[in-house]
């Protein structure tokens, strides 16, 4: 996966979301609770690649977001490599630098 935001790039297997790889990369503020679609923060514009994806709720993707691969990531699963434009509340998080080991998280 490669995060067009940033140019940073990680891995993620086909059985698990997009978040979920996504959430490896250290960043402060990844949204980890939710993970089923609930809240909308975590929603995405795939610029490229094929995913499979689960049922998204229409109040975070509408039917013309889903025809444009805006999706949650936390609902979608790579088939293929994937280019990701972030453009829900998680954008802030994507920008910040990773935490590194032993440094404190604010």
């Amino acid at each position: 996966m490669t995060l067009a935001d940033t140019g940073e790039s990680y891995a993620c297997r086909g059985d698990e979301s997009v978040l979920n790889g996504m959430a490896r990369l250290g960043k402060r503020g990844i949204p980890v609770g939710c993970r089923g679609g609930g809240c909308g923060v975590c929603k995405v514009a795939v610029l490229s690649g094929s995913f499979r994806k689960r049922v998204m709720s229409r109040s975070h993707v509408s039917e013309d977001d889903e025809a444009h691969q805006r999706v949650l990531a936390c609902c979608i699963f790579p088939e293929a490599d994937l280019r990701l434009k972030v453009i829900g509340g998680l954008q802030k998080a994507v920008e910040r630098p990773a935490v590194l080991p032993g440094q404190p998280q604010s």
